[in-house]
Formats: C-alpha cells, sequence, structure tokens
C-alpha cells in the first residue's frame, strides 16, 4: 500500500492541518482549516456502510463493467454513481473513489470553509484561494513538472485521476494517466475511468480526446503516456518543477 500512495508525499496544502483517515477500505488524506479527523472518520464510515449495505442488496451493482440503474428510493451517493455511469457507458463502482471524496468533503464543509479530501488520488476541494494539484503519472518523465491551477471560482471542484501503471484500480488502457476536472466527483471518475481504457499508445491520446462527448460538468482533462501530453477544456497548466 505505501508504494501506491507515494503521491501523497508531492501533496503540500499550505496553511491549513492534515491527517489521515481509514474506514474499511477508503483511505483518506485531507487537509482542512482545523483538525476534523474525527469528524471525517465518522462521515467517512457512514458512507462506508451506506455503500456496502447497499452492495449486498443489490451486488451486481458493484461487479458490472456496465451501467447499473439506482433502484427506488437508492442512497443519494447511488444515485450520483448511477448517473455518472451511465454519461460514461460504464460500471458505477468507477465512481466510488471520488464519490467518497465529494461526500465526504461536503461533510466536513459544515465544520469549516476549505477543505481538501483526497481517496486513492481522487481529490474534491473546496478553497477560497487557488490551489495547484501536481500531475503524478508514475515513471512518465512529466511526473513532477506539471501541475493544474485551480482557480477559486472553479470550486468546489474535484480532480479525478485514473492510471494503467499506479494504484489497484482495474484499467482496460495503458495511458499512465488520464485526470478530469469536473464539478462532480462522480463524473470526474468515471470519465478518468473511461478515458484510460480507451488509451493504446501514445500517438492516440488527442485522438480519443477527440472522439468522446464530454458532458458539460467537465472543466478539462488532461492525459499522459510517457512523455506525450493531450488536454481539453478550460484547464491551465503550470510549471511545479523544483529544478
Amino acid at each position: 500500500m505505501q508504494s501506491r500512495r507515494l503521491y501523497r508525499d508531492w501533496a503540500y496544502s499550505k496553511g491549513l492541518t492534515s491527517f489521515t483517515v481509514v474506514a474499511d477500505e477508503t483511505d483518506l488524506r485531507i487537509s482542512s482549516s482545523m483538525d476534523l479527523s474525527r469528524e471525517a472518520l465518522t462521515s467517512a464510515s457512514r458512507h462506508r456502510h451506506t455503500l456496502k449495505s447497499y452492495f449486498h442488496l443489490h451486488p451486481r451493482f458493484a461487479t458490472s463493467l456496465r451501467p447499473q440503474e439506482a433502484q427506488p428510493g437508492a442512497p443519494d451517493i447511488i444515485v450520483r454513481m448511477a448517473d455518472a455511469a451511465r454519461s460514461a457507458g460504464i460500471g458505477p463502482l468507477s465512481a466510488v473513489a471520488g464519490a467518497i471524496a465529494e461526500a465526504v468533503g461536503k461533510d466536513l464543509l459544515q465544520h469549516c470553509a476549505e477543505v481538501i479530501v483526497e481517496n486513492g488520488g481522487d481529490i474534491f476541494m473546496q478553497s477560497p484561494s487557488e490551489r495547484t494539484v501536481g500531475l503524478y503519472a508514475g515513471q512518465s518523465p512529466l511526473t513532477g513538472h506539471i501541475g493544474i491551477l485551480i482557480s477559486a471560482d472553479m470550486m468546489p471542484v474535484s480532480i479525478c485521476t485514473s492510471s494503467s501503471s499506479i494504484g489497484h484500480s482495474l484499467s482496460l488502457g495503458v495511458a499512465d494517466a488520464c485526470t478530469v476536472v469536473a464539478r462532480s466527483a462522480s463524473v470526474a471518475d468515471v470519465f478518468a475511468t473511461m478515458l484510460c481504457n480507451r488509451v493504446r499508445e501514445p500517438s492516440t491520446l488527442q485522438e480519443v480526446l477527440a472522439s468522446i462527448e464530454l458532458p458539460a460538468d467537465i472543466v478539462g482533462v488532461v492525459m499522459a503516456f510517457g512523455d506525450k501530453l493531450a488536454m481539453q477544456g478550460g484547464i491551465h497548466l503550470v510549471d511545479v518543477s523544483t529544478g
């Protein structure tokens, strides 16, 4: 697990208090204007319980690689996952990390004005000032050199990444990183997965982007494969190299 979380060594949230919260399989790195570790654990545990209870009753929702409808009366987090997955044409579990990050983040905003929740590389962020999110693309030479500038007027926002070379999530493609910035974490998560699944070689990055009609909820996309980079939408890249 330590090797899968190396990107956390690069996460600096100036002026905020950072802490880690673990609830079952959910491992969150949170930065906020105060220590809210107890509130975060309560929130994460509650949302995990909601998901596990629904998955127990509807196991296909957690295993299908195709969209699944949320049952009548399903919890909001399930509905958001189902809607996002349907828009991308993939299974709803692909939204789970982003959905939990967003749900916990919104809970914590009841106690503070600024919060950043990272869950397996998927981020929910609310800040009154601009923040830069570094692009972590494994062994790609772009890692450590490029960041996405998130302005205050874009927030709250989610930044989700799918990779064929980092982490334990299923990926059918070969891209080092597909990062999606969107208003909804569930949408960002599923489209990051779907785009990553479609990349077969470096030369197809821009072709894959051009072939997809992105929903209005998505602010922009950055895709990396080796030393190749493709992007689309209204996001601004900055140089974060340290030397």
